[in-house]
């Protein structure tokens, strides 16, 4: 696993439908002490707000999500990406996310597809949709048979369950949206994001 990602347990995982709110949101949630922060390619303004963060905020580590394509990796360096996040795994997202000069983490929920990404060089990997995939049972068994693989669930991580999720050996760090969800974004609510980030990181 690459450096960066050991000073962390909670990834807040967020999607930002306004450029203005990018440094607001990234400066709360760094003050709340949660400094690596993943946005979502979901929105026209995410690449927008990754160059924002990346430029005014630079005790942030900002990556991107929902890599889907080789031409997204593309993107998200050129935007200022520190790392790059995918829900899954190609042939040419592999060659592309191995190209890259920062960590690419690509998603794998089923046995083969765990095996197929580790025969292609990759050892942490996003376990997504973590609730609708047996979550912390399923892991706990992965945890039993993929020896070296480590996952950062995503996808119905919570509050309460994280810790579930952290006490296993083969989970690190979790994803999550629920201390920045979209609608405390949208309403600006930096202090309630920075009070629920700092919760997430005692937890």
């Amino acid at each position: 696993m690459h450096p960066i990602f050991r000073q962390t347990k909670v990834i807040p995982v967020v999607t930002i439908e306004r450029e203005a709110d990018a440094v607001p949101l990234a400066r709360a949630l760094a003050r709340g002490g949660l400094k690596l922060i993943e946005v979502t390619l979901r929105t026209p303004a995410a690449l927008a707000a990754i160059a924002a963060i990346a430029h005014d905020v630079p005790e942030v580590v900002v990556g991107a999500g929902t890599i889907l394509r080789d031409s997204d990796v593309t993107r998200a360096l050129a935007a200022g990406a520190h790392f790059l996040v995918s829900p899954g795994l190609t042939a040419e997202l592999a060659a592309a996310g191995l190209a890259a000069d920062v960590p690419f983490i690509p998603g794998a929920i089923t046995p083969s597809e765990v095996i197929m990404a580790r025969d292609l060089g990759f050892s942490f990997l996003k376990f997504y949709p973590a609730a609708g995939a047996g979550g912390v049972a399923t892991l706990r068994n992965y945890a039993l048979v993929f020896a070296g693989t480590v996952f950062c669930p995503t996808g119905g991580v919570t509050g309460e369950n994280a810790p579930d999720y952290l006490a296993l050996p083969n989970v690190p760090l979790v994803g999550g949206a629920w201390m920045a969800p979209p609608e405390a974004i949208l309403a600006g609510d930096w202090s309630g994001i920075t009070e629920r980030a700092r919760r997430a990181g005692a937890g």
